[in-house]
């Protein structure tokens, strides 16, 4: 299971809706790699896919995936606690 590259390409279509092309230039990843992944996202419910004109548009499938990520980035980019016992 290649977790890290799907978890760059959710990354990616958090902030915009953002195509096969434009992910696997930005993450230097093949467009057959790529797609493949987001086959396996989108039977996941985690993405959802979004045509317009020959184009497929990847995005969160809905605002719990959104929340979920963003509060899983926001618990990694705190500083670690002092408090441990």
């Amino acid at each position: 299971m290649d977790t890290g590259n799907r978890l760059r390409i959710i990354l990616a279509c958090l902030e915009t809706p953002t195509n096969v092309g434009d992910i696997a230039a930005h993450l230097g990843l093949s467009n057959s790699l790529v797609s493949h992944h987001l086959r396996l996202l989108r039977a996941a419910r985690v993405l959802r896919g979004q045509r317009r004109g020959k184009q497929i548009y990847y995005s969160a499938a809905d605002q719990h995936v959104s929340r979920v990520i963003a509060d899983m980035l926001e618990h990694v980019a705190e500083p670690e606690s002092h408090d441990e016992e």
